[in-house]
């Protein structure tokens, strides 16, 4: 079974205080250095020099461990509240915004990207989060294409070059609406 759990938090730091858990480790050319993000809340044996897992976070998961992503999304901090991200997620954002350098360099992930962004044109989540996927290294080459070519092969595997996975291109592209509502609804 292959799992991909991420849960984003404004600080991740609090909840690992709080949690029993040992980091997952990445080996890179005969190296270990700790998993960014990656920890276990199961009992797997520990190294005891490192304090990580003993086995890389790939070859952990054939062995049936589960690893799970905690990350920091900093956009959180400028909510006061979940009922405040409940009530901006409902609204549909202005999607015109995105016709805006100046607003997109404000936006998460998208920032650096806004000559994209403004020749796509997104008008959904869904294209929203398609941007967010062809802009990572395996999925480039769709720039540009019309959305129908681009939803026939965005989603598929590509083993060459990284590139995001729907689920976590839908969460962020909706991270990003609701930046843009608190743009406009405060």
């Amino acid at each position: 079974m292959s799992t991909d759990v991420d849960i984003d938090f404004a600080d991740r730091e609090h909840v690992l205080k709080l949690i029993e858990h040992v980091p997952a480790y990445i080996l890179e050319q005969d190296k270990v250095r700790k998993h960014n993000t990656g920890v276990y809340f199961h009992n797997v044996p520990v190294n005891p020099f490192t304090g990580y897992a003993t086995l890389d976070y790939k070859t952990a998961e054939n062995h049936g461990w589960f690893k799970i992503d905690l990350l920091n999304v900093g956009i959180y901090e400028n909510f006061s509240s979940n009922d405040e991200i409940d009530r901006l997620l409902a609204l549909e954002p202005n999607w015109q915004l995105l016709e805006h350098k100046e607003i997109i360099e404000q936006l998460f992930h998208i920032h650096n990207h806004s000559a994209t962004v403004i020749q796509m044109k997104p008008k959904s989540i869904e294209q929203l989060a398609m941007i967010l996927a062809i802009i990572r290294p395996g999925k480039k080459h769709l720039i540009g294409r019309p959305w129908k070519e681009i939803e026939e092969e965005v989603w598929q595997k590509n083993d060459d070059a990284y590139t995001f996975k729907k689920s976590h291109a839908i969460g962020y592209a909706m991270a990003i609406g609701l930046q843009m509502n608190k743009m406009v609804y405060g």
